[in-house]
């Protein structure tokens, strides 16, 4: 490939390359669903700007060019909540995924406290679903998105990142 990948802490200038390849990498998703109303597809920029301002942003660089996408925040019960992975379709299947969900786990336990992680995913993305029980998340029930799709919940202990002294 010639240049590696690197994975940061996503900036306010990162807002409109985030916005712009969640929308390019959830036409899958969409299609897989029939439903092109899904959360990632309809969310505003300004949505996206104020999530990273807010939450736990991280994103994968190719020289410039934002390749992939984490969101995190902690939820009231202490579980950080992990949302909206995306790696551009060019580069997905080059453990581009499982390195932006470790940094966004990492800073949640460590920086925000986080007991244990959450995150979700359409019953029938059986490519996500594989990632995510890869890297050590397990299913603990379903749930209907607010769009209609049916998820699979899964979680994930946070006790491997706690510092220990």
């Amino acid at each position: 490939m010639g240049m590696s990948v690197t994975i940061s802490v996503a900036t306010e200038q990162d807002a409109e390359q985030i916005f712009r390849l969640q929308y390019l990498c959830f036409q899958s998703e969409a299609a897989l669903y029939g439903n092109y109303r899904i959360d990632p597809l309809v969310q505003s920029l300004d949505s996206v700007r104020a999530e990273v301002a807010s939450d736990c942003v991280f994103v994968a660089r190719l020289g410039d060019e934002v390749v992939g996408s984490v969101r995190g925040a902690l939820d009231e019960d202490g579980a950080a909540a992990i949302g909206k992975l995306c790696v551009h379709p060019r580069l997905q299947g080059h453990g581009i995924g499982a390195r932006l969900l470790r940094a966004a786990e990492s800073a949640l336990a460590e920086e925000r406290g986080a007991t244990k992680f959450r995150l979700s995913a359409g019953h029938r993305s059986e490519g996500n679903l594989r990632l995510y029980r890869r890297v050590g998340y397990e299913a603990v029930g379903t749930s209907q998105g607010r769009d209609g799709v049916p998820m699979v919940i899964l979680e994930k202990p946070a006790q491997a990142y706690v510092a220990t002294a």
